[in-house]
């Protein structure tokens, strides 16, 4: 079966514009106004919620199989990641000061200032990050930041692959549910609950929608349609909360509220749109991109935090916009070198296990 090059071309446009989104609220929250920040959120993370729908099928050894590959590649980052980060203060503590150390992470802003440097490793910290409990990491702290994505893709893949394989037929009725309880939610905030559930209630429904649109082409005559019904929602957003809702779409994204629900529609219509409709014939950077989001989403965490060291001494000395495109520019540039070097340490350490493998296996 050939490979669907407009799924490495969504996937790749998706992780370019989260790339961008953590380069506008990140170091970005030094310098770029708020509103294009807010914009920066039109194409976002749930685009790849529903790309795994389209991708996703029944075969339930088939998916723990990827989930587990995916956990360990995962695993072997966060080890990396852990040991940069305990070598750098090791580093700082002993060709400098503490106080050089606490100036360097103060770059970060107050908020990511750490509060206890030592030169014994914290060896908890790597623990909970392979138990998905993102502790945050000093040196890189856009890595733990954007992470949650990570778990709440897991819950997904599990469930979802659980629903395709025993509940084939009752696919709309789980759409249904998941809505509702999104919706529920959003009526009565008060019983809103904390955790992973409504992330999971909402973005399950657009995973299913997705699988539902697997193999489907979304008809001329409804295209007008869906874009206007899109405008209408985004119309009645405003009407109802008012202008001031706009600067306030990244706080209804964490856990997902309507504002921010109504927002994702218009990239997820496009997706949907596009799908099997625009045809890549032949792979290019951005399905490079695609096919490698996963090491370009590990290292797009560190060329963010990275950039930060660039923003804070030029952001006097330009205007925001020419600085925002360059932090940018850099910021791809990084992270194409950081995902190859991921992918290289990513085979190592596979090529180490498999050694551990066949000498502890029994003969």
């Amino acid at each position: 079966m050939n490979r669907d090059l407009y799924i490495d071309f969504a996937k790749g446009l998706a992780t370019i514009s989260i790339i961008f989104i953590h380069t506008a609220f990140w170091s970005g929250q030094f310098y770029i106004q708020p509103e294009v920040r807010v914009f920066s959120l039109v194409f976002d993370v749930a685009l790849f919620y529903a790309l795994s729908g389209i991708t996703s099928g029944s075969n339930i050894e088939k998916t723990l199989y990827r989930l587990l590959k995916l956990q360990i590649t995962y695993m072997i980052f966060v080890t990396l990641l852990f040991f940069l980060d305990y070598f750098f203060k090791v580093f700082g503590l002993t060709f400098f000061s503490l106080e050089w150390l606490q100036n360097f992470y103060s770059t970060f802003g107050s908020k990511y200032a750490t509060t206890s440097i030592s030169s014994a490793p914290q060896w908890e910290n790597l623990g909970n990050w392979y138990l998905h409990q993102y502790i945050n990491a000093d040196t890189f702290p856009v890595v733990m930041g954007s992470f949650w994505y990570l778990k709440v893709y897991y819950i997904l893949t599990v469930f979802g692959v659980l629903i395709l394989k025993f509940f084939p037929k009752h696919v709309n009725w789980f759409i249904g549910l998941c809505a509702g309880l999104t919706l529920l939610f959003n009526i009565f905030p008060e019983i809103y609950p904390s955790g992973q559930v409504g992330y999971v209630a909402f973005y399950m429904t657009v995973f299913l929608i997705g699988n539902r649109m697997k193999g489907k082409k979304i008809p001329d005559r409804m295209i007008p349609v869906l874009y206007g019904l899109v405008a209408v929602a985004l119309a009645g957003l405003f009407g109802f909360y008012g202008q001031e809702i706009f600067y306030k779409i990244n706080k209804n994204k964490f856990p997902p509220q309507i504002p921010y629900i109504i927002w994702t529609f218009f990239s997820l219509v496009t997706l949907f749109v596009f799908y099997n409709r625009l045809k890549i014939t032949k792979e290019n950077v951005v399905t490079h991109i695609g096919k490698n989001a996963i090491f370009f989403y590990f290292a797009q965490g560190i060329s963010s935090s990275l950039v930060y060291f660039l923003v804070v001494p030029m952001k006097g000395n330009m205007p925001w916009w020419i600085l925002m495109i360059l932090i940018y520019g850099i910021n791809i540039i990084l992270a194409f070198i950081i995902s190859a070097g991921l992918k290289k340490v990513d085979e190592w350490g596979w090529k180490i296990l498999e050694f551990l493998r066949s000498r502890t296996a029994s003969h």
